[in-house]
């Protein structure tokens, strides 16, 4: 099968730098199976105003933990989604209801806003919200969910044994898990760690953002073709023959760049300590 996976847990309208990485991926594992974060973006995204991005503000899915802290993301439970959808719908029209490409929002809201009638899980919210973001730039990867996948525990293990089923060659790393990935789990895999990084964020640049704020601004803003114009460029910058920034497949396993120390420097249509895909 081959390609780059991403394994991402799913997040509700999320940022352009999640959504950049998950567009330059073959496949995206939608990780679905590891504990519910509140302070992270499995229920709720930062809006930016279309004219003065440092003007935001919380988009938040009410959200309520059957388990307490051990909740799983599949298990998080929408609390109020009546109240929920309302608010989604209100709020987006707030910020980029006065775009030029508000019909683009709304193509990505729409199937957002039909979820809440038809689920009870922010999880399903979160991903059909990431879903239609990729449909408006065209992607046509392949999605899977790590729920239903067999895979090793333990972090590193985890993520590369997911890579390794799916048939996957090159594991997209993000700069947060950089930190903490432990490189040997993939050389056993035989499967190539590819770090992704985001263009140089200058002042008139839509990157400047894009750590922060939903990747919605970025659409309002740029419209689909032109998003997916810079997403298809960053992702051109990342395929693995291209890539210097890649850590290659190696002949032999002793290889300095596979020890077991954290690597450093430098998701077809159908968040977390333990294990968190980066």
């Amino acid at each position: 099968m081959g390609g780059t996976v991403a394994i991402h847990q799913p997040n509700v309208f999320p940022r352009l730098s999640t959504l950049a990485k998950l567009y330059a991926a073959d496949r995206w594992i939608v990780l679905d199976d590891v504990q519910f974060a509140r302070r992270d973006y499995q229920h709720r995204a930062r809006l930016a105003m279309l004219d003065d991005p440092h003007r935001q503000q919380w988009l938040s899915v009410a959200t309520h933990l059957p388990r307490g802290r051990s909740t799983l993301i599949r298990d998080a439970q929408l609390a109020e989604p009546v109240q929920c959808r309302r608010r989604v719908a209100g709020l987006v029209r707030q910020f980029y209801g006065r775009s030029r490409r508000w019909k683009a929002v709304q193509d990505v809201l729409a199937p957002v806003l039909e979820r809440f009638t038809t689920t009870d899980r922010t999880a399903d919210i979160a991903e059909v919200s990431v879903r239609a973001l990729l449909s408006s730039v065209r992607w046509s990867g392949e999605v899977l969910h790590s729920s239903v996948l067999p895979s090793r525990p333990g972090r590193s293990q985890r993520l590369a044994s997911l890579a390794a089923v799916t048939g996957s060659t090159t594991y997209l790393c993000g700069t947060g898990g950089l930190r903490y990935l432990e490189t040997e789990p993939f050389a056993t895999h035989r499967v190539a760690v590819m770090p992704f990084h985001l263009p140089d964020a200058s002042s008139a640049s839509v990157w400047r953002f894009a750590r922060e704020v939903s990747a919605l601004w970025a659409l309002a803003l740029l419209g689909p073709e032109e998003l997916a114009a810079e997403l298809g460029r960053l992702r051109a910058s990342h395929e693995p023959a291209t890539c210097p920034g890649v850590i290659a497949k190696r002949d032999s396993l002793a290889d300095p760049i596979w020890g077991s120390n954290p690597v450093r420097g430098s998701s077809r249509y159908e968040g977390v300590p333990e294990t968190r895909g980066s």
